[in-house]
């Protein structure tokens, strides 16, 4: 992605998607009930998640993504929402996540799992990081069905293209349990609603 499609992907997301993140982090603590410990959020972006998700816990959050030009977003983003000293970037790919074993006891991650090339791989590394206790709660969703109605009028309005809004619509449920079945994970689940699909693996 060149260097100004970046910064257009990232106004897109810090104005129009800002009331995502915050709706997500709330759905996260309520399915989860973690609170403290280490996260870590999978193809960050941004950032937003990861720091909604600060606001509202007492987690250390570790920001993964491959593209250097949005983990420095996501540092500036940190920076200016002054919580530098809980969150940090790490650059890093999914199939393979340079982090120790057993080392995290929250993963997220909003929109990445469209773009995994290798579900199965990419879900055995995340349950490779969880510690015993640990859940994962990933997917793509918009946090409320009015969310999305403002989210679908702002993005007319502004005369854009959205793929997300044809990747949310899909019903990818069956491509995701049968990822979770070849990586042999068994304490998971996969719920497609008006909120989303979310992809729960507990350790």
């Amino acid at each position: 992605m060149e260097s100004r499609s970046i910064e257009e992907f990232d106004r897109i997301a810090r104005e129009v998607f800002a009331p995502v993140y915050p709706s997500i982090a709330g759905q996260i603590v309520a399915g989860t009930g973690i609170t403290k410990g280490r996260c870590l959020d999978i193809g960050t972006g941004g950032g937003y998640l990861g720091i909604a998700l600060a606001k509202i816990t007492d987690l250390d959050i570790l920001l993964l993504d491959k593209s250097r030009e949005m983990l420095d977003i996501a540092s500036r983003n940190v920076m200016g929402a002054g919580l530098e000293t809980r969150l940090r970037v790490v650059s890093g790919d999914v199939h393979d996540i340079p982090l120790e074993d057993e080392s995290i006891n929250l993963v997220v991650s909003r929109g990445s799992v469209f773009m995994w090339n290798d579900k199965a791989r990419a879900f055995r590394e995340i349950y490779r990081v969880l510690c015993p206790g640990g859940t994962a709660y990933v997917g793509g969703g918009l946090g409320s069905p009015g969310i999305r109605r403002q989210i679908e009028a702002k993005m007319k309005e502004n005369g854009r293209d959205w793929p997300d809004q044809k990747r949310i619509a899909e019903d990818r449920t069956e491509m995701y349990r049968q990822g979770l079945q070849d990586a042999g994970i068994a304490g998971c689940s996969v719920t497609k609603s008006d909120v989303g699909t979310w992809i729960q693996i507990h350790k």
